[in-house]
């Protein structure tokens, strides 16, 4: 089955080129040139990954990217963009982005960084759901539920995090293991990015976050919560 890729550029020339490309390597394209028929084809058009550009006539896609991460099951997305300061690269990341690749950029490159965000996401899920002190752990809706009855989101990287963790949980999981698992070769993400997700994650289970993901000083983090299959 093909995956499906939604291109949000306001570029018709290079939207037309990374489209007919795209399509070349075997990728069901859908492209837009704007912010708002984005919102509405992230949902119907059921896209595995979103290419998104910052700048748009109609928006900003740090904001799009921001409102599409509320949503139950937003597929993970990466940004395109001329503006490739180190603020702008910071919030992508901490946005939840899965790349950041500044323009003009090499299209094998991009090539390459797509092919790696699909298959980080390929990895499947044994055990759906989980409780841990009173919150649920539902990977299959990339989401968790408070003991208050707030369900909170999560992007697809921010979920195949925990779900690694939880996987190996009593032993702990090196940075380098997290990159390899979750972004393939391409290292361009550095430990702060990993180190966003694991602040995502705890402030997710509140107070509970400091004991269920022990970080290890020089090596990684552990999941030590106790867990009930649901």
């Amino acid at each position: 089955m093909k995956a499906k890729l939604l291109l949000v550029e306001d570029d018709r020339s290079l939207g037309e080129t990374l489209k007919e490309r795209l399509e070349k390597e075997g990728y069901e394209m859908v492209w837009t040139v704007s912010a708002q028929s984005a919102r509405v084809l992230a949902v119907d058009a059921k896209p595995d990954l979103i290419l998104l550009d910052v700048r748009l006539p109609d928006g900003d896609g740090f904001e799009l990217a921001e409102e599409l991460k509320t949503r139950k099951d937003c597929p993970p997305f990466l940004f395109l963009t001329a503006h490739s300061g180190a603020p702008e690269r910071l919030r992508g990341f901490e946005l939840g982005a899965e790349e950041f690749i500044p323009k003009p950029f090499h299209l094998k490159e991009l090539l390459i960084r797509v092919k790696h965000v699909l298959e980080s996401h390929k990895h499947s899920i044994k055990q759906t759901k989980y409780s841990y002190q009173g919150y649920l752990l539902d990977f299959f809706g990339y989401s968790i539920h408070t003991p208050q009855g707030e369900e909170i989101h999560l992007s697809k990287r921010d979920c195949a995090l925990l779900n690694f963790l939880v996987e190996e949980r009593g032993r702990t999981v090196s940075r380098d293991e997290i990159l390899d698992r979750l972004w393939g070769e391409e290292k361009f993400p550095t430990n702060r990015t990993i180190d966003n997700s694991i602040v995502r994650l705890r402030q997710a289970f509140e107070e509970k976050g400091e004991e269920a993901i022990r970080s290890v000083r020089g090596v990684g983090y552990q999941w030590i919560g106790e867990l009930k299959d649901v």
